[in-house]
């Protein structure tokens, strides 16, 4: 690739400028770059010990945490399971901090497989916007439809690489919970983050490959950066990321945190593939570790665990780390 020239006259790399195009738009929202301190690689080992978050200290103001079904039937992205062509129910939980002003434009984090985070996200937000290390946000975890892996919903759902997703929760899932819980969203990307674990990793980094103008901060644990979501658009699904996207795209404004653990998954823990073409496209540790590299390549703010002695979107790892990445991906965000 050919390199570009600034101003001054002095030559820049396409590193260079594809930082300073991220770095401009990230100005344009009124949030300055927060420095490299906690991006690049880590390795952390067993015995993993849940963070002391996780458990709501004595005095702290306790937010609410609401429940709420909602009927594919109403969507007009996921209208029925791809399975079995019949509707289906999916849980959405909507934690708002006791600290929120009814009627403010708050950030927010959406949380794929939510159910499997509402003992951790609730807590961890308590201890954290009440020592005003996280910004007062609102949290909406909510379940994606049937079943897992190529073919079922979840699948569908969550590692096709396209914007339907992002789509589904900007045009039908935020706009229901606003009206629901009489709370506004910021509409700065800066006040935007994903999380996600396992092919749920992957849609939250999708969301913000997809819609950089809508979010910005990305959480992910055994991100799914595989050949699950395989499609004639993108033949390796998700593993396109790091064996093209990345690289042949100006980097976006995204603080994107990745893990992966010594036994993660790999081909052998996967459903029998149809086209045996694609096996040599899994392998979630090698994935992720591919997806820092790219990621670090094109200057982007990253930071990226491997968990020795741990597996797959393991919960004792998430336990122990989600307080510390949560306050990497939410630096530079102002807190009151």
């Amino acid at each position: 690739m050919e390199a570009g020239a600034d101003t001054g006259g002095q030559v820049r790399t396409d590193a260079q400028n594809d930082v300073a195009q991220r770095d401009a738009t990230v100005v344009d929202s009124g949030i300055t770059d927060p420095g490299t301190d906690g991006d690049g690689n880590f390795m952390i080992a067993s015995p993993f010990r849940p963070a002391p978050e996780l458990t709501v200290a004595a005095g702290v103001p306790r937010g609410a945490l609401n429940m709420f079904t909602l009927s594919s039937s109403q969507s007009a992205i996921y209208p029925t399971d791809i399975a079995s062509g019949n509707a289906f129910n999916r849980s959405i939980w909507v934690y708002v901090p006791a600290q929120y002003v009814a009627g403010t434009a708050a950030p927010f984090i959406v949380v794929q497989d939510g159910g499997g985070f509402t003992a951790r996200i609730p807590p961890v937000l308590d201890n954290m916007i009440n020592d005003h290390r996280l910004p007062v946000m609102i949290a909406i975890l909510i379940n994606p439809g049937p079943g897992d892996g190529i073919g079922s919903e979840r699948g569908r759902e969550y590692d096709t690489v396209s914007d339907a997703y992002v789509r589904f929760i900007e045009t039908e899932i935020l706009p229901l919970v606003q009206t629901r819980y009489n709370v506004r969203f910021t509409t700065d990307p800066e006040g935007r983050a994903a999380l996600g674990s396992s092919s749920g990793g992957a849609a939250a980094f999708t969301m913000g490959w997809f819609r950089p103008d809508l979010y910005h901060r990305i959480v992910t644990y055994s991100g799914s950066f595989v050949a699950l979501g395989a499609s004639a658009t993108y033949p390796h699904g998700a593993w396109e990321y790091h064996e093209h996207l990345i690289a042949e795209n100006a980097a976006k404004p995204l603080r994107v945190f990745l893990e992966a653990a010594q036994n993660d998954n790999t081909v052998n823990n996967v459903p029998t593939l149809r086209d045996q073409t694609l096996a040599g496209f899994f392998g979630w540790l090698v994935a992720n570790q591919n997806m820092a590299a790219a990621l670090k390549a094109k200057s982007y703010h990253y930071r990226y665990i491997y968990a020795a002695g741990a597996g797959h979107a393991d919960g004792n790892v998430i336990a122990q780390t989600l307080p510390e990445e949560l306050l990497w991906v939410w630096r530079g965000y102002p807190i009151p």
